[in-house]
């Protein structure tokens, strides 16, 4: 019997996927359980929008995380800070004032668990790497200068 996996089935298929299970497993166990459903020509049609629009979605969503990495790509942003003896840093800068700074500086949207960066506790130049989309990220400098 042909069905439609609702869910990811070990040892069957992921979710979406048109397949052939034996008759007993279908109907006794995938179909009552909402695991699956039966692939009739309406459903393999509703499931094939469903996977068109899917892709398209993220291909728009990778467009605009292209998009923004090429905004934000090596720039540099400074932020100040108050700083102490030797050029230490009261308190750190952190992940949270990078995205701030960004944000407000570009007009974006990163939420700050996409940048990764140790706390910074010195003045000077950082890299700091941006994860926007999987497989697409953006390095931006931070300049960090000490107010006394």
């Amino acid at each position: 019997m042909k069905v439609i996996l609702l869910k990811d089935v070990k040892n069957l298929g992921k979710k979406g996927d048109v397949v052939e299970a034996s008759d007993g497993y279908a109907r006794n166990y995938l179909v009552p359980r909402g695991i699956a459903e039966e692939a009739t020509a309406k459903n393999v049609n509703i499931v094939k929008r469903k996977k068109a629009s899917i892709r398209q979605e993220r291909l728009e969503e990778t467009e605009a995380a292209q998009e923004i990495a090429t905004k934000i790509r090596n720039k540099e942003l400074k932020i100040g800070v108050k700083v102490g003896e030797n050029g230490r840093l009261f308190g750190a800068v952190t992940n949270k004032d990078v995205a701030e700074l960004i944000n407000k500086e570009y007009n974006l949207d990163i939420d700050r668990k996409k940048i990764s960066m140790d706390p910074i506790k010195q003045e000077g130049t950082y890299t700091v790497k941006v994860r926007l989309y999987p497989g697409i990220t953006s390095n931006v400098k931070i300049l960090i200068e000490g107010n006394e």
